[in-house]
């Protein structure tokens, strides 16, 4: 079993990397060989892994990654959304660009390819209904859920025309977050959580009575591998699947950071209304019905609680 996994130092990808290590196997094979590519190099913690620093958006890139061809293709490498929005060329290289040279290299592959595509919930944009359905048709309002998007119908085509078995799952926002904050319009989810743990103040620049829906690393890292075994001749048409999350306000992050850290932790946050974050983030949905993805046996954390725990248990120390 040969699996490659783009975005391969990235946070996700080595939480990813080390699940994989831990099993062993995938689809009921034994796990021989692991690359790993990213922009800058991911680190390596096993003798069947290998690096490669590499921008994906360059011809001849991709084709050189698959050659020998993966069984197995996790495709996490991406421009996050505050950063794609401000930087629009960087964004359509890393979101787009390289998301179309890797579907034709794998196209091209003598063998059918299981390509898990990481995708996001900014491909939908307001108005919407509370909470959004399965058939609620995408229309992204930032350059980031746009590009989404995009990946998202390729990839549906490609598996459509037999270019390669894939599968779309759409994250929501991940938290709590290790190390330092990344230029994603919502890294305040994680940081209100994670710096009052380290001891450390916090920026809130939304209100309180914001909501939005969560996953732990932990659980995405999960939706990973499950989409990786899935049988995908259950897939008629609908290729992309919104993932199960816990839909939580500002305020019940808070309070359950209050009750698994104590009173004096959530004092660390201090409220810094941002008019600019604030008008991106009342625009993002807010909850969702998974019936699709829970069916499928995707699980999500069953509360927010859950969700600190899990970072406690993983990476506070």
């Amino acid at each position: 079993m040969r699996i490659l996994i783009t975005g391969g130092a990235g946070m996700l990808g080595r939480k990813l990397l080390r699940r994989l290590l831990e099993r062993g196997h995938l689809r009921g094979e034994q796990i021989t060989n692991i690359d790993l590519v990213d922009l800058v190099q991911a680190p390596l913690n096993s003798e069947i892994c290998t690096a490669h620093v590499a921008d994906l958006s360059c011809r001849g890139e991709a084709e050189a990654l698959v050659d020998p061809a993966p069984d197995v293709v996790f495709h996490l490498a991406a421009v996050v959304s505050a950063e794609a929005e401000t930087d629009f060329d960087k964004g359509m290289a890393v979101n787009l660009d390289a998301t179309r040279l890797l579907f034709e290299a794998l196209r091209r592959c003598p063998v059918s390819t299981r390509v898990v595509y990481a995708s996001s919930i900014a491909v939908f944009g307001a108005p919407f209904p509370d909470p959004i359905p399965d058939d609620f048709h995408p229309t992204p309002l930032t350059s980031y859920g746009t590009q989404k998007l995009i990946g998202e119908v390729l990839l549906a085509d490609y598996s459509r025309r037999g270019f390669f078995d894939g599968i779309g799952i759409r994250l929501p926002t991940l938290s709590v977050r290790p190390g330092a904050p990344n230029a994603a319009a919502s890294g305040f989810f994680s940081s209100i959580i994670r710096e009052p743990l380290n001891g450390l103040p916090a920026d809130l620049p939304v209100l309180r009575n914001i909501r939005h829906p969560h996953a732990s690393p932990r659980a995405a890292v999960g939706f990973l591998l499950h989409a990786a075994e899935l049988d995908t001749a259950q897939f008629v048409r609908h290729r992309n699947l919104t993932m199960p999350a816990v839909s939580v306000t500002v305020a019940e992050q808070i309070e359950a950071l209050s009750r698994v850290a104590g009173s004096e932790a959530a004092t660390l946050i201090n409220d810094c209304f941002d008019p600019a974050v604030a008008e991106i983030v009342t625009r993002w949905p807010s909850r969702f019905e998974t019936t699709r993805a829970n069916a499928l046996g995707f699980v999500a954390d069953e509360s927010y609680d859950d969700i600190i725990q899990a970072y406690i248990k993983d990476d506070l120390h």
